[in-house]
C-alpha cells in the first residue's frame, strides 16, 4: 500500500495535469458544442427548406460516426487540404461537432413538443416572432432538455479519453505515461476511473441541481 501511495505521490503533477486538460478540454468542447447545436437546433425547426436539409444531414453524419472515427478524421484530413492543427484543436472539433449534433436534435425535439398554442399566444400580445422564441419558448424548451443535455456532457467527458489517441495529454495519456515508467497497470487505471467517476459525478450533481432550481421557476 506505502508503494501505490508512494507512486501516486511521484505521479502527482502528471496526473493533475492530465485532469485540468480533461476538464479544460470538456468545458470547451460542451460550451461550444451546445452553442453549435442551439444555432443548427433552431435551423432545423425553423428555417428554410434547404437550411433543413443541410442540418439533418450534418445530424445524421455526426451521430452516425464514431466519436474515434470523427477525431481521427479531424486530426489527418486537414493535411489533405495543407492545413495543419493541433492535437489539442483538433480534438475540440471532433467533440465540439460530436456535442453540437446531439444538443441539435435534443432542442429540435424540445421545441417540436410545446404546444402550438404557446406560439399563438405570443403572436396574440404582440411579440414579434423572435421574442416570442426568447422569452417563451426557448425557456420551456431548456427546462425539458436539460436532463438529456446533462447526459450529453457525461458522455463528452467519457469521450475525451479518445484524443489520447492524437496525443492530446488528457488524463487516460497521462495515465498511460506514468504506467509505462512503473508498470502499476490496475493501480492506475483504476484511480483513473475513481478521478472519471468523480468528475461525472460532479457534472450530474450540478445538473440536477440547476433542474431543480430550474423547475420552481
Amino acid at each position: 500500500m506505502s508503494s501505490i501511495l508512494n507512486e501516486i505521490w511521484i505521479a502527482r503533477f502528471p496526473l493533475l495535469l492530465g485532469v485540468v486538460n480533461t476538464i479544460e478540454i470538456s468545458a470547451l468542447a460542451i460550451i461550444l458544442g451546445t452553442l453549435l447545436g442551439t444555432t443548427v437546433g433552431l435551423a432545423l425547426v425553423y428555417g428554410p427548406l434547404i437550411v433543413r436539409y443541410l442540418c439533418r444531414i450534418y445530424i445524421d453524419i455526426m451521430r452516425g460516426t464514431p466519436v474515434l472515427v470523427l477525431v481521427l478524421a479531424t486530426f489527418y484530413m486537414p493535411a489533405v487540404f495543407g492545413l495543419k492543427t493541433g492535437s489539442f484543436i483538433a480534438g475540440i472539433i471532433a467533440l465540439t461537432l460530436f456535442c453540437g449534433s446531439h444538443v441539435a436534435e435534443i432542442l429540435r425535439g424540445a421545441l417540436q413538443a410545446i404546444p402550438r398554442g404557446q406560439t399563438e399566444a405570443g403572436r396574440s400580445i404582440g411579440l414579434t416572432f423572435p421574442q416570442t422564441l426568447l422569452y417563451v419558448l426557448l425557456p420551456q424548451a431548456m427546462r425539458s432538455m436539460l436532463p438529456t443535455w446533462i447526459n450529453t456532457s457525461v458522455d463528452l467527458v467519457k469521450a475525451s479519453t479518445l484524443l489520447s489517441v492524437i496525443g492530446v495529454g488528457e488524463l487516460l495519456l497521462k495515465t498511460q505515461e506514468i504506467i509505462a515508467r512503473n508498470s502499476m497497470t490496475m493501480e492506475f487505471y483504476l484511480l483513473a476511473g475513481g478521478i472519471y467517476l468523480i468528475l461525472n459525478f460532479a457534472i450530474e450533481r450540478l445538473g440536477k441541481a440547476v433542474e431543480r432550481r430550474v423547475a420552481f421557476r
